[in-house]
């Protein structure tokens, strides 16, 4: 912990500037998180994906908000996006060996998540003493 010289990203609307000094759980944040981040970067580690596939694999996001994290992530050196000139154009989307090194901070959040999931299922299912009684029909 403590001042490891790190040097983030701090991004505001559009513009980019860098913060010195920080935390490196920050710094990594600042690559890896928001809402669709570690889920675009999850569902990569399967191999590359076309902008369509993407879209379908994440039904809920914008395609405003996929194409700005995609961005992102191409800036911050985590993906790379290849464009092959043909008709209509082909843009795929893989990892870089730098992103490829996030694979077990993935999998880990991956486990972790199962894992509250199921811990969040328990809390919902009644126990026994809560179920409703079953009413008789006269």
């Amino acid at each position: 912990m403590g001042d490891h010289g790190a040097q983030a990203t701090i991004r505001t609307g559009e513009t980019r500037t860098r913060r010195h000094d920080c935390c490196p759980v920050e710094a990594t944040l600042d690559v890896i998180g928001g809402k669709w981040k570690g889920v675009i970067l999850y569902h990569l580690l399967d191999g590359e994906k076309r902008f369509g596939e993407l879209r379908r694999l994440l039904p809920a996001v914008t395609q405003r908000m996929l194409t700005l994290q995609l961005r992102e992530l191409e800036e911050d050196g985590v993906i790379h996006r290849e464009i092959f000139k043909q008709i209509p154009p082909k843009v795929e989307y893989s990892l870089t060996e730098f992103g490829r090194s996030l694979e077990p901070n993935l999998m880990l959040m991956c486990a972790w998540g199962e894992q509250y999931m199921s811990r969040l299922s328990a809390r919902k299912q009644p126990s026994e003493s809560e179920e409703m009684p079953i009413m008789e029909q006269d």
